[in-house]
């Protein structure tokens, strides 16, 4: 059976009803969207025009990842010369940078070493990772490991997410390549490579997005094992510790905070589970399959509470949830956490 019939098959959740937003009053902004996402205590409302930009033009193919830092600033992925935007929590655009990396910036994860913060990259054109500063300062690029003898050409290599331990080793998911898990250290010396193409467990078909997950002693490698619907988990030596599917269509990217993980869900979706990778809830659940998993969903078709593509998702410190569809006119959502 094929991964587009699984996703066909997969039911779908009833949309939620739309509630008109009351018109402002001078000069306090549009009031958001009421949708009431989600389940027990992971409930959020949408805020619906977050981050449109103010000229009204299209952000460009949202095909990335999501990154929050220390100060509760939002980045994100475009394929344009803006590869790398910034947002304030109010959706407010406060930079931008990356014409080099237009694209392909495809992976991202902010790490924290000592009392500053780095953006580690992966662009998949470049088949390359990268080191980076906020501002977008390359410190280091890291090409194929020639140790794994796997690849005979240079563009045989197209990492997709990147992660980084407490060690500082380095972890590579080669999701549109050859779909193995690459190891470096600190100095980003090879170590070791595992997982490799295949369906059985501890075998990949598109790792997609990695994860250090902390939740746990030791922490262990989350990997979001796309085209065989489900999420695998690794030590940090790379031994395969646990499946995890059922929960999952085509899981593309995964994000930890505190006791929850949020997956990104490509078929029309976004999904939550809690230390024990118990589902929580499922986020704006699109009833129309027909736009799962789909690029060129116009504007018109787009509705608040409910998600077409899915490609990565992030909380910030309050709780909240921001989105990627990964649609060419480019799409981020966010949603807001209820107190309680």
């Amino acid at each position: 059976m094929t991964l587009s019939t699984l996703c066909l098959l997969a039911s779908a959740l009833m949309l939620p009803q739309e509630t008109k937003p009351t018109p402002p009053a001078e000069p306090a902004p549009a009031a958001p969207t009421t949708q009431d996402l989600g389940a027990g205590g992971h409930r959020y409302d949408w805020v619906s025009g977050w981050g449109i930009p103010a000229d009204g033009k299209n952000l460009g193919n949202t095909h990335g990842a999501i990154a929050v830092d220390g100060r509760g600033r939002i980045y994100v992925n475009t394929d344009t010369e803006q590869a790398v935007l910034v947002y304030g929590a109010d959706g407010k655009l406060l930079s931008s940078w990356g014409k080099e990396w237009r694209g392909g910036l495809h992976g991202m994860s902010l790490v924290k070493e000592g009392e500053q913060e780095f953006l580690y990259l992966a662009h998949t054109s470049r088949h390359e990772v990268a080191k980076a500063t906020l501002e977008g300062e390359v410190l280091w690029t890291l090409g194929a490991p020639k140790e794994a003898g796997i690849y005979d050409e240079k563009k045989r290599f197209n990492p997709t997410s990147i992660a980084v331990a407490d060690n500082g080793d380095v972890y590579v998911a080669d999701g549109y390549g050859q779909s193995w898990i690459h190891q470096f250290t600190k100095a980003r010396e090879y170590v070791r490579s595992f997982g490799g193409p295949g369906t059985e467990p501890g075998k990949l078909r598109t790792p997609h997005g990695i994860w250090i997950d902390r939740r746990s002693t030791p922490a262990t490698l989350v990997v979001c094992d796309r085209e065989n619907s489900r999420i695998q988990l690794f030590d940090l030596d790379g031994k395969h510790l646990r499946v995890l599917a059922g929960d999952v269509r085509r899981p593309c990217n995964v994000y930890v905070r505190g006791d929850d993980a949020v997956v990104a869900d490509l078929c029309g979706r976004v999904t939550i589970f809690d230390k024990e990778w118990k589902l929580v809830a499922h986020l704006g659940d699109n009833p129309d399959q027909a736009q799962w998993a789909q690029n060129g969903v116009g504007k018109d078709k787009w509705r608040d509470g409910v998600f077409i593509s899915p490609h990565s998702a992030a909380w910030d410190a309050q709780g909240d949830l921001y989105v990627m569809d990964w649609l060419s006119a480019g799409r981020i959502s966010k949603l807001r956490r209820r107190a309680g």
